[in-house]
């Protein structure tokens, strides 16, 4: 006879974590909402705007000033993010190869100085990184910023060589009996067989860009509203004097960026998830 389940760990398990996505959910629909209310300030009378109005949207959208350059900081951040994707992209999956297939002297001690250096975080060097920029003239630059984040980029090569070690070798092997070089095993074989990795650092390298605000700030320090990344430019308009005039269009900002990073996490999710699994599997 099958003993009756007891239901209650169940129950405390579904109450936990209705709760967790409601406090997760809270402040993101409070902003969403916020965006659409007639307040241009915080509103902090009610939860529930009183009237709704696209008004602060088109002003973000099409009404610049000083202070508010959205269209420009989402044109400066996308050109970054684009370029950063490519150039590391590059750095990353060659990198991983070249650590994954080939033998070399000094591979391993490289291997090692990696994953030391990956035990830091990368915002200890931020200011020997900013005076090395201000010597060759590329702060307050979008080339200065594009070079900062993708100049290290090789060395997160671990979970795509964690993949490109589940390749069979004897792929490699067959190629090079046919008379293929390195570069054509590495582009016609090994990378359309890597497909969910591949898709894994794009997205991880576009995706770098739109959240950072540490080296943004430390590089585009101009102040001048045209120069900015989205991250700087909404951060400039909840400061203590734009706040009050300021904070629901940074709110609306805040919905518009996201947008696209939702519907590029949604169409891409498949193959992001594969790809961190499959890096996974062997290191």
């Amino acid at each position: 006879m099958r003993t009756k389940r007891n239901p209650l760990p169940d129950i405390l398990h579904h109450a936990l974590l209705t709760l967790l996505v409601v406090i997760w959910l809270t402040p993101i629909l409070w902003l969403v909402l916020t965006s659409f209310g007639v307040d241009e300030g915080p509103n902090i009378r009610s939860f529930f705007p009183e009237r709704y109005t696209l008004a602060h949207y088109r002003a973000l959208l099409f009404s610049t000033d000083s202070v508010s350059r959205f269209p420009q900081w989402f044109t400066n951040t996308l050109l970054v993010a684009i370029f950063n994707c490519v150039i590391s992209t590059a750095f990353v999956l060659a990198t991983a190869y070249a650590m994954s297939f080939l033998r070399f002297g000094g591979r391993k001690a490289m291997m090692r100085t990696a994953i030391t250096l990956n035990l830091f975080p990368g915002f200890l060097g931020m200011i020997s990184v900013y005076f090395i920029l201000r010597q060759v003239g590329l702060t307050n630059s979008l080339p200065g910023l594009v070079l900062v984040y993708s100049a290290g980029a090789g060395i997160d090569y671990l979970i795509a060589k964690g993949f490109f070690d589940t390749v069979s070798r004897s792929l490699r092997e067959a190629a090079y009996l046919e008379g293929a070089n390195e570069w054509t095993v590495f582009h016609r074989i090994i990378l359309p067989l890597s497909k969910p990795i591949v898709v894994y650092t794009v997205i991880s390298s576009f995706l770098y860009p739109w959240m950072d605000f540490v080296y943004a700030s430390i590089i585009m320090s101009s102040g001048v509203a045209a120069d900015k990344t989205v991250a700087l430019g909404l951060f400039s308009m909840v400061d203590k004097v734009n706040r009050n005039r300021y904070f629901a269009q940074f709110c609306a900002g805040g919905v518009l960026v996201s947008i696209p990073i939702s519907v590029l996490f949604i169409i891409m999710q498949r193959f992001y998830v594969e790809g961190v699994t499959g890096g996974s599997v062997k290191g």
